[in-house]
């Protein structure tokens, strides 16, 4: 094992917490390609990261094994692939198994293409993350760009850094749980504490809290430092200063209801293009695809990207263009008055616009389990409840639904499970799932598939204890321990429209022609034939998930969101 030279000698502990600095390991028989990554990692990360440079397999694992057995995180595994590494795909595969979280990177030579064909089969197979091409010159800031990147989504994984908001509860309380998603998905820096735990009641007690309404939110970022007890959202976005409060004569272009992929689609070209936009979301930017871990077939992505990253910076977009984001609302009616739509909202208040895109896109359906339905946020979850993940380690996880956001946390939970089970319907996946995933799935030994198979009952009082299974074909039953993920089919957010908008048996909204049929109702009202994407209410829009016969993927819900701003912009000149 050698040492880069110059690496710069620091504390062993972070400066919150007091853990062990996470390490970024490399292993390359290349001797010019230790050089240069030791030093170039040395310098730029080493006051930060325990930097280590290793000539050969049997030297790495016996160090790695020994930082596992401390405790010690490893945050990269770097390692070499072509030219004197011909096997360095598998170990870098062998040394995953002792870090399974560590970001896991092939590092190149720059212009060797021949090891371009078997990083991306091994991408697909979910055994190598990224790759990047080693630094051929000082400083190469293409490669610390790339690294950088590599140790932001590593922390991000981690819930590591600094606190923007300390949340103390009881862990497995559903409002724990809720508050945990909802700031993690809108990447709000999180420290969670069990108030069982010593370092809970250590903060209880620094507050001058005594047996307080839990869950309690401590907000370190604002001046006056917010302690809230037991809070609403309206409070916790009161707090955060999202309360912008809405003039009620002052009227939008357009409102835009929903923040996932096709809302922020339409949301970014609207603003971008002059309209004066306000975007109404209850929980969390981003919608389902928000909670994606990874998304490998969107376009511009090669390495793919997580939905809550993609999600994040389309939010981020939107409003630098000047869009109006307001949280922590649902939008409870919609009516139509001389010109403009009304919408109301949770709140008791309303606002107006000349047009309306609905994109409150769709969410998954319940299991009807009644012991199941109790026992929600308490080992049963809805969705990819990203926030959990580490909470999966050494657990046995099963994961209802066979469709590319199931096999998507499948993936992204065998990092920390013992096991992961997909419990599917169907007797493949390859009608309902995307190849890569479905690879994927099927490479990795820490992931089996239970086909032909639903979940029929569970046991548990405070906690899941075990979930019952039953075999489609055979009508056998099975009992199993473990934790439960629910990401089963869709139903789309369109109660709230009651019946001003025609919508088909299943709830999903008909728009363009479709508005025509004879059992639409309600009926299109107007001469002139409807927009595509307009629905049976002159002016309102729907574009995405929740949108009949719209294809479920980020991709088209995002250009749908582009392409309903173009339709709002021919309506407003229809009115005016």
């Amino acid at each position: 094992m050698t040492q880069p030279t110059g690496q710069p000698k620091t504390r062993e502990t972070t400066q919150d917490e007091g853990r062990r600095r996470a390490a970024i390991a490399v292993l390359s028989r290349n001797a010019k390609a230790r050089s240069v990554l030791g030093r170039e990692l040395g310098k730029r990360y080493g006051a930060d990261y325990d930097v280590t440079v290793f000539q050969d397999l049997p030297d790495a694992t016996a160090r790695l094994g020994e930082l596992r057995d401390a405790g010690t995180p490893v945050a990269l595994l770097m390692v070499g692939f072509g030219d004197e590494d011909p096997d360095g795909l598998s170990a870098l595969e062998t040394l995953a198994l002792l870090h399974p979280t560590a970001f896991r990177i092939a590092v190149v030579r720059w212009g060797d293409w021949e090891t371009a064909g078997p990083i991306f089969q091994a991408m697909t197979l979910g055994t190598v993350d990224r790759w990047v091409a080693r630094p051929e010159e000082t400083p190469d800031e293409e490669f610390h760009r790339a690294v950088t990147s590599f140790l932001e989504e590593w922390t991000s994984r981690q819930g590591s850094g600094y606190q923007a908001v300390r949340l103390i509860g009881e862990h497995w309380s559903p409002r724990s749980q809720q508050l945990r998603d909802v700031f993690t998905r809108n990447r709000i820096p999180l420290g969670f504490y069990d108030a069982d735990s010593s370092a809970g009641r250590e903060l209880l007690d620094g507050l001058g809290l005594e047996d307080p309404p839990l869950p309690v939110v401590v907000l370190r970022f604002t001046p006056q430092g917010h302690v809230l007890q037991n809070p609403t959202d309206l409070e916790i976005a009161e707090a955060f200063g999202l309360m912008r409060q809405l003039d009620p004569g002052e009227v939008f272009d357009v409102a835009v209801i929903g923040s996932g992929p096709a809302g922020l689609g339409a949301a970014v070209y609207a603003a971008s293009e002059g309209l004066k936009t306000i975007v109404v979301e209850v929980e969390a930017v981003g919608g389902q695809a928000g909670t994606s871990s990874l998304i490998r077939n969107y376009l511009g992505f090669p390495a793919g990207i997580s939905g809550n990253r993609l999600t994040f910076n389309a939010y981020q977009q939107a409003w630098s263009f000047g869009a109006t984001f307001h949280f922590m609302r649902q939008a409870t009616g919609l009516t139509q008055d001389d010109g403009l739509h009304r919408v109301t909202l949770s709140d008791g208040t309303s606002l107006a616009a000349r047009a309306v895109i609905v994109a409150t896109g769709a969410t998954y359906r319940r299991l009807e389990v009644p012991r199941l339905e109790a026992l929600q946020g308490r080992g049963v979850f809805y969705g990819a409840a990203v926030a959990e993940a580490k909470a999966m380690t050494g657990r046995h996880v099963f994961i209802a639904g066979g469709g590319n956001s199931a096999g998507q946390a499948a993936a992204h939970m065998a990092r920390y499970a013992d096991r992961v089970t997909l419990v599917v319907r169907r007797a493949t996946l390859a009608e309902s799932m995307s190849d890569y995933l479905v690879q994927e799935i099927d490479s990795n030994p820490v992931i089996d598939v239970r086909y032909r198979t639903v979940i029929v009952d569970g046991t548990g009082e405070d906690f899941l204890e075990s979930l019952v299974l039953r075999d489609l074909d055979t009508s056998s039953e099975e009992t199993v321990p473990g934790v439960l993920f629910v990401l089963i089919g869709s139903e789309p957010r369109t109660d709230w429209l009651g019946d001003a908008i025609a919508r088909d048996p299943w709830g999903f909204i008909l728009t363009g022609s479709e508005t025509l049929a004879d059992d639409a109702k309600p009926a299109w009202p107007l001469d002139r034939p409807p927009l595509p994407l307009e629905t049976s209410m002159p002016g309102v829009f729907a574009a995405g998930d929740v949108r009949a016969a719209s294809v479920k993927r980020v991709a088209s819900a995002v250009g749908e969101g582009a392409l309903v701003v173009y339709l709002v912009h021919q309506y407003l000149e229809l009115t005016r």
